[in-house]
C-alpha cells in the first residue's frame, strides 16, 4: 500500500472519528441544554410560587389589620354610646359614628362578629339596662378577639 493510501485511510478514519464524536457530543450538548432549560423552568416556577405566597401572606395581613381596625373603631363608638347611656351626655355625632363603625364590622365580618355588633347597637337603641349593655359589649369583644386569634 502506498503512502497515499495510508494517508487517505488515516484521514478517513480521523474524519469518521470526528463525525462520530461530534455526533455524540452534539447529542450530549442538546441533552444538557434541555436539562438546563428544565432546571431553569423549575427554578422560575419556584420563584413565582415564592412571590405568590408572599403576596398572599401580605394580603392576609392587610385584611387582618383592616378587620382589627374596624373592630376597634366600632368598640370605641359603642363605648361612647354606652357612656352616653350612663350619664346622658354625649356628642351630637355619636350615633353617626356608631352607625359608620357598625357598617365597617358588617362589611368585614365574619357573621358572628357582625351579629354581636348589631346586637350591641340594638341594645343601645332600645336603651337597655347597663348590665345588658355591658354583656352585649363583652360578647362583641369576645367574638372579635376570637376572630383576631384565628389568624
Amino acid at each position: 500500500m502506498s503512502d497515499w493510501g495510508i494517508a487517505l485511510i488515516a484521514a478517513g478514519s480521523a474524519i469518521a472519528g470526528s463525525v462520530v464524536t461530534g455526533w455524540y457530543t452534539r447529542g450530549a450538548g442538546i441533552r444538557q441544554a434541555t436539562a438546563a432549560r428544565h432546571a431553569g423552568d423549575r427554578q422560575a416556577d419556584a420563584l413565582l410560587e415564592s412571590v405568590r405566597m408572599t403576596l398572599r401572606a401580605e394580603s392576609g395581613h392587610r385584611e387582618f389589620a383592616l378587620r382589627r381596625q374596624s373592630y376597634a373603631e366600632f368598640l370605641g363608638a359603642a363605648e361612647a354610646g354606652i357612656l352616653t347611656e350612663r350619664n346622658g351626655r354625649g356628642q351630637a355625632d355619636d350615633a353617626v359614628l356608631l352607625q359608620r363603625a357598625l357598617g365597617g364590622v358588617l362589611l368585614e365580618g365574619p357573621p358572628a362578629a357582625a351579629e354581636a355588633a348589631q346586637h350591641l347597637v340594638d341594645c343601645l337603641r332600645r336603651h337597655e339596662r347597663p348590665d345588658e349593655l355591658e354583656r352585649a359589649k363583652r360578647t362583641f369583644v369576645s367574638v372579635a378577639q376570637e376572630c383576631c386569634r384565628s389568624r
